[in-house]
């Protein structure tokens, strides 16, 4: 059996090593085959990077790399062409000379072999080295830039810097449209797509192939591709965990698969995550623990976007596609980090759903959005686990209590609206248990707050700002939030909760 590659983005090392190839050629030859200048964007860790070195090796005429591939039966020629492969992974940008340095040393390793006289800036080099190769070599030149929007994500909370930078890739990028003669192809690849970057303005044959359906799966893994190459790895896990193999398939759908970068393709396995499952044998949220997004959480907290609303979040395709307005939604940067993806199309309102794709995000964010504003502590006096616990037991005085106990350690730091904060507080709290929550569940007199279920227990809370948690109870009897319930069969209780914007705890509770 091949080895299961968890990390690695070299396809030469794949082949070369004897790794699992999830042999997407018949792409790569479709897109190789047509001058264009193609954007990609994918979630971290998907596979972009793996994408563009398989497109490195065709472009080097590896012939012997693509034995028992599709490629191997479609292409006949195996011609060799100048590649200029950018990488702007691994640093951290925390200035115009970082940003500038990163791409002045690239330029110097393509120089190495293709010599040019001395210029003064990086876009006047990238120039004369694409007009260098094309003379030297007889052909166009191909491009592939790897994480192009690192530098902008890595400041995306310093606008002046990332504005620097921004200008940089105007200039550098604008030389693709310059000097497109001496182009065959270029690919860039990022996670998100800041449409202001000359790249997405000026480069006139610009092909954005990220909700493209005819290449939606050219990143992760499909159910036929998991079938087709992976079965005995399966069987080994199902093996180790005790299942079936259908069980464990059925296990693996749930935690990594969900993904959709076109409302009508195929679902798609988060390929990190689903390759380090069947290396380590376990589920687990490999993909978010490789990665932690606090830039995220610092853009739902500016927006004040309730972490409920992640659960359906209607978006247009044009604010889908961009993230230079994310100062106004952070849904744009959070589907392209992969935290969101495609549930449905309305093709009469022109409006895509999105949702969080599967267990390991549905799990690991709520936890860590709540993590980040609740940081535990060995001594804490909010156990989780008692927590729910006592949820589960119906005990209702005493999870208040430890609800109580939690916002009391809060260090979250409320911004705008206080109800909000403490509306996304109980939610998380339920949601990472894994407990049925239902947020402002309509009734026809108004909107409960929340209703919490358990397989014995329904609970139903109403929640004030800054007055009687009394006042919250009276309102759950004045609209009868209790009546679609009253044949459930299982045991009922109303939580009038009262919040105080001052001190930021529960000023009191109520059950009956």
């Amino acid at each position: 059996m091949k080895f299961l590659p968890v990390g690695i983005q070299a396809y030469t090392s794949l082949i070369k090593h004897n790794f699992v190839y999830i042999d997407k050629t018949e792409m790569i030859y479709r897109i190789a085959n047509r001058k264009a200048c193609y954007f990609l964007s994918r979630p971290r860790r998907f596979g972009k990077s793996l994408t563009l070195s398989t497109l490195h090796a065709y472009f080097d005429g590896l012939k012997e790399y693509f034995v028992g591939t599709k490629m191997e039966q479609l292409e006949k020629d195996w011609i060799k062409y100048p590649v200029f492969h950018f990488d702007f992974n691994g640093s951290e940008y925390g200035s115009v000379k970082d940003f500038r340095d990163k791409l002045s040393d690239q330029l110097d390793e393509i120089a190495e072999e293709y010599p040019i006289p001395a210029r003064r800036t990086l876009s006047s080099r990238f120039a004369a080295l694409l007009k260098s190769a094309f003379e030297v070599t007889g052909r166009e030149v191909v491009v592939l830039v790897d994480e192009y929007d690192k530098p902008l994500l890595s400041n995306i909370h310093k606008p002046k810097l990332q504005n620097d930078i921004r200008k940089s890739l105007k200039s550098f990028y604008t030389m693709l449209k310059t000097c497109d003669k001496y182009i065959k192809l270029a690919f860039i690849t990022g996670v998100t797509k800041f449409s202001k970057v000359s790249l997405f303005s000026d480069v006139n044959n610009l092909d954005d192939i990220s909700m493209n359906i005819d290449y939606a799966t050219i990143c992760g893994i499909t159910e036929k591709e998991l079938h087709a190459q992976l079965d005995p790895y399966i069987k080994i896990m199902s093996d180790a965990n005790k299942m079936t193999t259908d069980q464990c398939y059925a296990e693996l759908k749930r935690w990594y698969e969900g993904y959709h970068f076109h409302p009508n393709a195929e679902d798609t396995y988060n390929p990190f995550g689903l390759m380090k499952a069947l290396n380590d044998k376990e589920f687990k949220g490999y993909w978010f623990e490789s990665g932690t997004p606090t830039f995220l959480v610092e853009i739902i907290k500016k927006n004040r976007m309730p972490y409920i609303s992640l659960d359906s979040v209607e978006c247009t395709e044009t604010m889908l596609s961009k993230v230079d307005n994310f100062d106004e939604s952070p849904v744009p940067l959070l589907y392209q980090s992969g935290y969101l993806t495609i549930k449905s199309y309305n093709p009469i309102s022109k409006k895509y759903t999105l949702t969080m794709p599967n267990q390991e995000v549905s799990e690991a964010f709520p936890t860590f959005l709540l993590n980040f504003g609740f940081p535990k502590t060995e001594n804490s006096p909010f156990d989780i686990w008692s927590f729910a616990s006592d949820v589960r037991d119906g005990n209702c005085q005493q999870f208040m209590k430890r609800f109580s106990a939690l916002l009391a350690d809060s260090t979250y730091e409320i911004v705008g609206d206080a109800e909000l904060y403490f509306q996304n507080v109980t939610y998380l709290i339920f949601k990472l248990l894994g407990f049925y929550i239902e947020a402002e569940r309509r009734t026809s007199d108004g909107r409960i707050d929340a209703v919490v279920k358990t397989q014995d227990y329904i609970f139903v809370f109403e929640f004030k700002l800054d007055k009687p948690a009394q006042e919250a109870l009276e309102q759950i009897d004045n609209k009868e939030y209790m009546l679609p319930f009253s044949v459930d069969g299982r045991k009922l209780f109303k939580i009038g909760v009262s919040f105080s914007s001052k001190t930021r705890k529960v000023a009191e509770y109520v059950i009956k």
